[in-house]
Formats: structure tokens, C-alpha cells, sequence
């Protein structure tokens, strides 16, 4: 068994002769490295944190939608999803980017009449980039007890810096696809 050596009774410490630090120049070289790599991360980065936001919310609406017709043919009542500000009340226009509410509308008239036929009051995903608009023809979505959703389809844009991302449709008999829009499609209210 090899012994280990003793260290010097001067109370010195023995640095070894193959011990050394980094040079400048090796320092250099890493740091450059490093900088070329995060140059070329940061905008694969954005752009996944883009198609991420996308697609949450055209998940998200997805998700509502069909949980909507799920409810109207579960409790035989017609129910209505819309824009909404997160007040209670449908909005007017076709921007669903602040959020949506979903009711059960028994009378037709397309607006809760008391808060206990309110199912969901939601907001949307929030990001300054991030805009959500129906068509201009419809702006909410009405499903009988049987399912159907009558009228036109709606299509709803996802929106991002300005341009159309993603869609989510629904159909007359209460279907709904989502999809990726095709490149560089503006979007126009």
C-alpha cells in the first residue's frame, strides 16, 4: 500500500507543478463560444414561445367549445359561448382576447339572465402580441339540446404581431377543427 506524503512542518502548502489556472486566451474562446451559441438559441427561442402561446389558446377555446355542446346535450338546454369582458355579459364585437363566457340561454335571448345559468367565465391568454377575432357575421356560438350549432360556421382567427397563426372552426352541426393558418395571412377585424 503506497503512503501519502506528509505535508511540510513549516505549515506551507505544496502546490503541485501541474496545477494552473485558465489562461485569457482559453477564457476568450469559451465566452465567444457561448455568445454564438445563445445568438443562435434566442430566435428559435421566440419562436417557440409564439407557436406555444398559439397553440394554448386554440386549445383553450377548443376545449370550451366542445365542452359547451357537451353541456347543452347533457342538460337539453341551448348553450351559448361569446366574447366577453369577465363582467358576466356577452360583448358585442367579434375580439375574444380578453376572454369568453359560456351559459345555458333557455329563452334565446343570447345574454345570461341570472348568474346561476353562467357555466364558465374565462379569460384568454394574455400577451400584447396575442389577438382573438371571429368572423363579422357571428360572434358567439349557440348549441341546441341536440348538439347542432345552426346559422354559418364561425371561425375564430388566433392572431399573432398581426398575423393570422391559427383557426378554430365551428361548423353547423357543432363540430370543431382547429388548424395552423397558411404564412403571412394578415389579420383584419
Amino acid at each position: 500500500m503506497a503512503r501519502m506524503p506528509l505535508p511540510p512542518r513549516d505549515g506551507r502548502c505544496s502546490v503541485s507543478v501541474n496545477s494552473r489556472g485558465l489562461t485569457l486566451i482559453e477564457l476568450s474562446v469559451t465566452l465567444a463560444v457561448v455568445a454564438v451559441l445563445s445568438a443562435l438559441a434566442v430566435p428559435s427561442y421566440h419562436g417557440l414561445m409564439k407557436r406555444q402561446r398559439v397553440d394554448a389558446a386554440m386549445h383553450l377555446l377548443t376545449s370550451h367549445l366542445a365542452s359547451a355542446r357537451v353541456s347543452a346535450i347533457t342538460y337539453n338546454t341551448p348553450t351559448v359561448v361569446c366574447p366577453s369582458n369577465g363582467d358576466g355579459i356577452c360583448r358585442q364585437d367579434s375580439d375574444w382576447s380578453v376572454g369568453w363566457l359560456t351559459f345555458r340561454d333557455p329563452d334565446g335571448n343570447r345574454q345570461p339572465d341570472e348568474s346561476i345559468d353562467q357555466y364558465r367565465n374565462d379569460p384568454a391568454p394574455r400577451h400584447p402580441a396575442l389577438q382573438i377575432l371571429s368572423t363579422a357575421g357571428r360572434r358567439h356560438v349557440r348549441y341546441q339540446p341536440n348538439g347542432l350549432s345552426g346559422g354559418n360556421n364561425l371561425t375564430l382567427r388566433i392572431c399573432y404581431d398581426g398575423k393570422v397563426e391559427g383557426l378554430v372552426v365551428v361548423n353547423n352541426t357543432g363540430r370543431i377543427r382547429s388548424s395552423r393558418a397558411q404564412e403571412n395571412t394578415p389579420c383584419t377585424p
